[in-house]
């Protein structure tokens, strides 16, 4: 297995201990959280360019690493509608998404072809990327209230619309990639 693909199963491993720290309550978890899942994310910015300049691009990663966004961030979100931090009509709209798209590449894999990520596809990774890091470090902040650092009052309310708005961004741009995606590969669904 080359590097890239090393580090794309390690995206992958570091989800249970990244679930764990966000839904186990103890000082600071949610700093924890935010460390294991920008260590997760970097894993994802590395693993490809490292296969591009290298020439180490594999069907185990075209697959694999797409899977790997997937388990990170729909991980990620689940949490977040089990904490209160995001709500379920937007998860489920990623995860229709996540099927539909799944299922062509399943489609294709069953006729010899690979369908690797396309520009619409990072897009979405990385704006779903950005919502979570920014509802996990707003989610720190508030931690060191519990702590005794004095915040203001509202700032509870503000990070919950930041939050929510960042996390609908990136379903939009789920559903737009979703679209897309579709559309490039209706040769795979139509019935010839």
């Amino acid at each position: 297995m080359n590097l890239p693909n090393k580090l794309t199963v390690a995206r992958i491993l570091l989800v249970p201990f990244f679930v764990a720290a966000l839904l186990i309550d103890f000082p600071l978890n949610n700093l924890v959280a935010l460390a294991l899942f920008g260590a997760a994310s970097l894993t994802d910015m590395f693993d490809g360019k490292i296969a591009r300049k290298h020439g180490l691009i594999t069907d185990f990663g075209k697959f694999a690493d797409p899977l790997a966004d997937k388990i990170l961030v729909i991980s990620a979100l689940l949490c977040f509608v089990q904490l209160g931090l995001c709500d379920c009509v937007a998860v489920i709209i990623v995860l229709f998404r996540e099927f539909v798209v799944t299922s062509i590449r399943l489609i294709a894999a069953a006729k010899g072809k690979v369908i690797a990520a396309n520009m619409w596809g990072k897009v979405k990774t990385v704006t779903q990327i950005v919502a979570i890091v920014c509802v996990l470090a707003m989610q720190t902040v508030l931690d060191l209230g519990g702590l005794g650092v004095q915040l203001p009052a509202a700032l509870p309310s503000v990070f919950t619309v930041i939050g929510e708005v960042l996390i609908w961004i990136s379903t939009f741009f789920a559903v737009l990639s979703g679209v897309v995606y579709v559309a490039q590969n209706r040769q795979f669904i139509s019935e010839k």
